[in-house]
């Protein structure tokens, strides 16, 4: 991001690598000379020694036209999902620069479509532009390279303020604070200081081999409903209309929704009835679902099913994920 003649920030095609070039702590040219034998400005990117095993060089791959997170779509899921895919084989690894506004949905999104894989892929960003003096982009990008092109975590992670965490568990949680990412209901993967740590145990890895595919569609017919105390009826009812498929259900606390409202209830039978999932997922910062109330086992009863301690990012592109499995009955995909 770059301010443009409004002054505002706004993309700049074209702007990245020569930037980078100029930064020492992501560029080493020197190395570059010396073992490449090529025009410094036509080779990939080279990090300097950081005391990683391997020295890392990496590669930019620029989209056209680039796009603030906030004009994303289920589309520009499925284009990185793809891209990954046709350079699985070249690479070691992948880091995906990408605003902070929607970063938590497209790396939930991701960590679904990925079947089966076996190479790291870190999503990282900044509050602070990468161009401006104060940026925390830099270390960012650079703590992403190092954890992509040296540790084998197969997972889709956000890398942000020293901390890899778990795509599907994160949420943005600031629009000032540096510390702008967290994982409520999970600890981080790595946490960085002096050294570099490593949760290995928490780490996943898929219980088969098998190749790496891409499931490269998404249901566009899910959405969020939050609810509020005096919902009407007539929001609940045509939320609830064709041709959605899947509902996140966000409730009060552990879970709870009106018990005394026999109306939306109703709504949400009926709408179960003819195979709209619900997921009941509570509104609360952290914790889980967890039907101990009659208000949220009214919500049981009227067959909406429980999402556990899922984020609202990870809920959603789970729906629009499992929704689109053609091969898949309304039991398995509930």
């Amino acid at each position: 991001m770059m301010k443009n003649h409004k002054g505002v920030y706004a993309p700049k095609a074209g702007a990245l690598v020569p930037a980078l070039r100029k930064y020492p702590q992501l560029h080493d040219p020197e190395y570059v000379i010396k073992h490449m034998k090529m025009p410094e400005n036509q080779s990939p990117l080279v990090l300097p020694d950081t005391g990683e095993s391997s020295r890392v060089v990496y590669t930019i791959y620029e989209y056209e036209p680039l796009l603030d997170s906030s004009n994303f779509t289920v589309d520009d899921w499925i284009t990185i999902a793809l891209d990954i895919q046709r350079n699985y084989h070249h690479f070691n690894g992948f880091v995906i620069l990408h605003g902070t506004d929607t970063m938590s949905y497209t790396a939930s999104a991701l960590s679904y479509m990925l079947e089966n894989l076996g190479k790291t892929v870190v999503i990282t960003g900044s509050q602070i532009p990468l161009f401006e003096p104060r940026s925390d982009g830099r270390e960012n990008l650079l703590n992403s390279l190092i954890i992509a092109g040296n540790y084998c975590i197969p997972e889709v992670t956000i890398l942000f303020n020293n901390k890899l965490m778990r795509g599907n568990r994160t949420c943005k949680v600031s629009t000032s604070h540096l510390d702008a990412f967290d994982s409520p209901n999970m600890a981080p993967l790595v946490t960085i200081g002096i050294t570099i740590n490593v949760d290995w145990n928490s780490v996943f890895r898929w219980p088969t081999v098998a190749k790496f595919c891409v499931h490269s569609i998404l249901s566009p017919n899910v959405g969020l409903l939050r609810l509020f105390p005096s919902i009407s009826l007539e929001t609940v009812r045509a939320f609830l209309t064709h041709p959605i498929e899947g509902v996140v259900l966000q409730t009060y606390g552990a879970g709870n929704a009106p018990s005394n409202r026999r109306d939306i209830l109703e709504e949400f039978r009926k709408a179960t009835d003819r195979g709209v999932i619900i997921v009941n997922i509570t509104q609360c910062w952290s914790g889980q679902v967890v039907a101990s109330y009659e208000t949220g086992n009214a919500l049981v009863e009227a067959g909406v099913i429980s999402g556990s301690d899922m984020t609202p990012e990870a809920c959603l592109t789970k729906l629009s994920y499992v929704l689109s499995k053609q091969e898949w009955d309304n039991k398995q995909k509930r």
